[in-house]
């Protein structure tokens, strides 16, 4: 059994640059759909960051009161510990913002969030378990996509076909675009371990040269982000379970009576951490945005703020022409034309930060820190910057799209 969808927009993909997207065109009154590939948008493996710019986005869409009452955890410094010593790397209390905090908040939470409000204009719809599987294109025009759904194949024709699924983008493949590759000398390990009462409250970023433990608080339970030198997991299973427990112990002690938990590589998943970016965003009927147009490592949560600063952008400059008909290839390129500068700086500064920081090449001591961490720790007025890198970001985007009347 086949279904035909015919609509002006089709979003492919259902992370945080699908759903801003589709919620500010729907909300705009464009007729759009977003089809995303699983039942619902419960994944271990996704960020937890709401940065301020997007809180101040939310205040500007009039969600934030009601976003706010969602559970979360409100983070005014960043600090990480560096081969054993505490240094504070970011102050977001001096933000120009109206929420001077990053909100932890489970990924899935901010989506369904997102999801219902989206819910409430009649253009939207979310088409879950359907998997995208090809692009129709006639004429070197991309015109719609075709995907599988369990009630059979789902062909949707739209005047504009929107990637926004992530790093690993189907849209991106059969559009045959230019992908550039920046070597990432890291990879990451994700794994869970139950969370205790007196557990402390902030989550950390334990680094020591070449390895970081990243703790995120699931209420129930610790999200574990280990990173390792890129190609290393096999060299650390040589070396057997008990000894990787013991490297996440030397990270964080407190969690030595329960690091047994650990106790099949099974439960042990291997991410590979990629920084790309394509040449070009876009052809006739087609625009990638977020991790489709640019993979981002996950250093400083920064992907998923770039990822729908990406969809505000989108929405503010085609929004307008999508409501009375198709938009020109030209159109879509002010998109990349507008987002391009701010991913590359970035991207830039995440590739220093993985060679010169992470990896420890900085320092010959073991217990030392890299010269920036130890200007950061001696003149608290530092702290400002990466605030503002992390919590706002290069360029940062305002709503200014239409509204529906």
């Amino acid at each position: 059994m086949s279904e035909k969808l015919q609509t002006r927009c089709v979003i492919v993909g259902g992370g945080p640059a699908g759903m801003m997207a589709g919620y500010l065109l729907a909300r705009a009154g464009v007729p759009m759909a977003v089809l995303e590939k699983h039942a619902d948008f419960n994944r271990d493996f996704r960020g937890d960051t709401i940065h301020p710019s997007t809180l101040e986005l939310m205040h500007e869409l009039g969600l934030l009161d009601e976003f706010l009452k969602q559970p979360h955890q409100e983070v005014r410094e960043l600090r990480a510990v560096v081969n054993g010593q505490v240094v504070p790397v970011a102050d977001f209390t001096s933000l120009p913002t109206r929420c001077k905090f990053i909100a932890f908040m489970p990924q899935w939470d901010f989506l369904n969030f997102l999801s219902s409000h989206a819910k409430q204009f009649p253009t939207f719809q979310l088409r879950t378990e359907s998997e995208v599987v090809d692009l129709l294109i006639e004429n070197s025009r991309v015109v719609g996509v075709r995907a599988k759904t369990p009630r059979g194949e789902l062909e949707v024709r739209a005047d504009l076909v929107i990637g926004a699924d992530g790093r690993h983008s189907i849209i991106q493949a059969r559009a045959g675009l230019e992908r550039r590759e920046f070597g990432v000398p890291i990879d990451a390990l994700w794994m869970r371990i139950s969370k205790k009462q007196d557990d402390p409250e902030q989550s950390f970023g334990f680094f020591q040269h070449g390895k970081l433990l990243v703790l995120l608080d699931r209420g129930g339970y610790w999200q574990c982000g280990f990173v390792i030198p890129k190609g290393g997991f096999d060299e650390i299973k040589e070396r057997g379970l008990p000894q990787f427990q013991n490297d996440i112990v030397s990270f964080a002690r407190f969690l030595r009576d329960r690091v047994t938990e650990l106790n099949d590589w099974s439960k042990i998943k291997l991410l590979t951490v990629q920084i790309n970016r394509l040449r070009d965003w876009c052809r006739e009927g087609l625009l990638c945005i977020g991790d489709s147009a640019h993979a981002m490592s996950p250093v400083g949560g920064v992907g998923i703020n770039l990822a729908i600063q990406d969809a505000v952008a989108t929405a503010n400059l085609l929004a307008e022409k999508l409501r009375s008909g198709a938009v020109s290839v030209n159109d879509l390129r002010k998109v990349q034309a507008r987002r391009e500068w701010p991913t590359r700086l970035i991207q830039g500064l995440q590739v220093f930060i993985h060679r010169r920081v992470v990896t420890g090449r900085a320092s010959g001591r073991r217990n030392s820190l890299p010269f920036v961490l130890r200007l950061l720790k001696w003149f608290p007025i530092l702290r400002q910057l990466p605030a503002r890198f992390i919590g706002v970001g290069p360029r940062p985007e305002h709503f200014r799209s239409p509204t529906a009347v």
